[in-house]
């Protein structure tokens, strides 16, 4: 069984994070994995502006800090990070030059600013799937999972003025036990995929959404202030809030909790 932290309200706080299987790890001596191609010189999509350096302490973090003046589809990229932050705050690192560790700022923001968070995860399943021929699907709100093992994640935050910076880890060339990775892609490879991927998503997402999310139809665990709540996820309405139908048949709109994919009983 899977679990992430959610929440698809967007404030001033985090409000989709995830780390569970995407690049958990404190190891900053690890050299590159050999299985990691050098991409050379890729060539970014028209409309982003990609910057790209060896190491930071978030990607998310700088570009927050630069909510004032970054340019709208400002996209960075690190090789590593030193103070990543995953569910629940937590830090996390990966192998330097091992998975694609990126943020994107948006200055145009819909709205329903968790729009952003699914548009990017449709993005990196159909970059996958491009790439690699790998058939990933979502777990709500936006995680990635092939084959029950978790290939991406994504943290989403907002600035003061607005902005909405999204963070994405992929599983490339290395990735904690039960996870999935994509070997022998490149980090520059498969950023430039997820932005291509991005770019040619329909003006409506609800359907692709829908389609891809592999959360409907599994009982779940929510665990809530309030409880834990037991059910069946039967639907995502337009706020993005996972629908769950419980074992006395009554449905609850869930906007917050910790959610686990259940095995069948």
């Amino acid at each position: 069984m899977t679990r992430t932290a959610i929440s698809p309200r967007l404030a001033i706080r985090i409000f989709c994070s995830t780390d569970d299987n995407v690049g958990a790890v404190s190891t900053p001596d690890v050299p590159r994995p050999a299985d990691v191609p050098d991409d050379g010189s890729v060539e970014w999509p028209e409309g982003w502006l990609v910057r790209e350096v060896v190491e930071t302490g978030s990607t998310n973090a700088d570009l927050l800090a630069r909510a004032e003046s970054a340019a709208d589809r400002t996209v960075l990229r690190a090789d590593h990070q030193i103070a990543g932050r995953g569910r629940l705050n937590r830090f996390w690192e990966a192998p330097a030059g091992a998975n694609l560790l990126c943020s994107i700022l948006f200055r145009t923001v819909p709205a329903d600013p968790g729009e952003l968070t699914r548009r990017v995860g449709l993005a990196v399943v159909d970059a996958a799937h491009t790439l690699a021929g790998v058939h990933a699907s979502l777990k709500w709100p936006n995680d990635v999972l092939v084959d029950g093992g978790k290939l991406a994640g994504i943290l989403a935050q907002r600035a003061p003025n607005g902005v909405v910076v999204v963070g994405v880890g992929v599983n490339l060339g290395w990735a904690p036990e039960g996870a999935a990775r994509l070997a022998g892609i490149g980090p520059q490879a498969m950023l430039a995929g997820v932005l291509r991927a991005f770019d040619a998503l329909p003006v409506d997402v609800s359907l692709r959404y829908r389609e891809r999310l592999g959360t409907l139809g599994q009982r779940v665990r929510i665990e809530r202030p309030a409880g834990d709540l037991v059910g069946t996820a039967i639907d995502v309405d337009g706020e993005g809030r996972l629908v769950v139908l419980d074992e006395c048949a009554i449905s609850h709109r869930i906007d917050v909790g910790d959610v686990t994919h259940l095995r069948p009983a």
